[in-house]
């Protein structure tokens, strides 16, 4: 490219291009994100909601076409983020998209959903769009800003098996299939548990 032509370029890029803003925004989206997740590596709440916020209809999307069903895609993007939350210390910017370090956690944990119930088929990954996820999550009633005091205070009102449903998938990183074979409980018993025991948890603590 000649002198000139770089000139021209340098121009539409400051004017304020198509082309020199889409990249600006890309770049500062990824900045946004890289920092969010670095926070969230030294436990900063705030911070994780803010990747939840920039990366969950993305996230969503690829755990519904892996999984083929909302209901288990819901489910898999809960264990995504309690996933993300405890292992963001360990994301490494100079290694990679956060895009992609978080797609992968997706990615894998829908994989492990699929294969734990029996379902095959599923569309190819480049083909998950960005979709919302709006019904009520883990990570928003975990994370609700109440003390820690106040959180292990509502835990110990729940019945002793959602309280340790709860703790064991959520503190301990086991997904649902995985923890009903450690309690020899069907998976659709555990979930059954998780549920009723999140909806209690959050009306304890929004009366905290």
């Amino acid at each position: 490219m000649g002198r000139t032509a770089r000139s021209r370029l340098k121009i539409q890029m400051s004017e304020g291009s198509p082309t020199g803003s889409a990249a600006n925004e890309a770049v500062q989206a990824r900045a946004e994100l890289v920092a969010a997740l670095m926070a969230t590596g030294a436990e900063d709440r705030s911070a994780f909601r803010r990747v939840y916020k920039l990366t969950s209809a993305k996230l969503f999307g690829i755990c519904l076409r892996i999984c083929g069903d909302r209901q288990g895609a819901e489910d898999v993007l809960q264990d995504v983020y309690l996933t993300i939350w405890k292992r963001a210390g360990g994301f490494e910017p100079g290694r990679g998209s956060p895009i992609t370090w978080l797609a992968a956690i997706a990615r894998n944990r829908a994989i492990d959903w699929r294969r734990a119930t029996g379902v095959r088929s599923a569309a190819p990954i480049a083909d998950a769009g960005d979709i919302a996820d709006d019904t009520p999550s883990a990570i928003e009633t975990m994370l609700t800003g109440e003390a820690d005091h106040a959180l292990h205070r509502c835990l110990d009102q729940l019945e002793v098996k959602q309280r340790t449903a709860i703790r064991t998938a959520f503190f301990e990183g086991l997904t649902y299939a995985q923890l009903g074979d450690s309690l020899a409980v069907p998976l659709s018993t555990i979930k059954s548990w998780v549920r009723r025991g999140l909806m209690r948890l959050k009306d304890c603590l929004d009366d905290a």
